[in-house]
């Protein structure tokens, strides 16, 4: 008996066997931050030779995981959208807490594991502890509605404006607010275009810093004090 084709399956099953690769996926955890990586940065990254990245990002590329760009000798990558971004983020939260690696080995790599679980960007919103404590801030204050979805309210709008962090409400297929599972809180943060806003702000107003070569972010002494006169949240949660 002929089996007849699936091309929803044939297609699901291609993307699977794109992410279903230790170096491919180190990868693209590591381009959650938003930013543009080189083949090279990737390639140490992922701790292999940088020929056989290249044949890795070549997959990616090709399987619309990732776009590139060329600036005179060096080859530039990052996700291709947020869609892409949420898929892999989505798929992370889904590892048994504690299995998303290895035993540590070093005091350095405690200490980044650490930085990660307390505050990160996840592609363009922040995540971890700082990212569910705004989410439950923003809640409790009756700006975000979770009961329905992820939801601002008219406060909610409101009170973006009131800080001058716009909001691109024109539309597109990318949702205002939008509920993004933690892998490491194991509950939701904010993300979609309020979620991406309020991240640049954060950073642009310098609340927030990146450190490290990872997504890791630590909240400054100035964004303790905004988000505590802002939000309510208190210091200590945040370090």
């Amino acid at each position: 008996m002929t089996r007849r084709r699936d091309a929803g399956a044939a297609g699901l099953a291609r993307l699977a066997g794109l992410i279903a690769d230790e170096t491919r996926a180190a990868c693209l955890l590591a381009l959650l931050d938003g930013r543009a990586w080189t083949a090279g940065e990737l390639a140490r990254h992922a701790g292999v030779a940088a020929s056989t990245l290249s044949e890795h990002l070549g997959k990616l590329v090709a399987g619309g995981l990732l776009a590139e760009e060329r600036q005179g000798r060096h080859r530039y990558v990052r996700l291709a959208d947020a869609r892409v971004a949420q898929l892999v983020e989505d798929l992370a939260a889904q590892i048994a807490p504690g299995a998303t690696a290895g035993p540590t080995r070093t005091l350095r790599e405690a200490s980044a594991g650490s930085a990660m679980a307390r505050g990160r960007t996840c592609y363009d919103h922040l995540a971890g502890r700082l990212g569910i404590a705004v989410t439950d801030a923003l809640t409790v204050r009756g700006l975000l509605r979770q009961d329905t979805g992820f939801a601002l309210t008219d406060a909610g709008l409101e009170w973006f404006d009131t800080l001058g962090i716009g909001l691109d409400r024109k539309g597109g297929r990318r949702p205002l607010a939008r509920a993004c599972l933690d892998w490491t809180e194991r509950r939701p943060h904010l993300a979609g275009v309020a979620g991406a806003a309020l991240c640049r702000h954060a950073l642009d107003a310098g609340w927030c810093v990146r450190i490290g070569s990872e997504r890791a972010v630590k909240v400054t002494a100035a964004g303790e004090r905004a988000l505590s006169e802002l939000l309510g949240i208190e210091a200590d949660t945040l370090r």
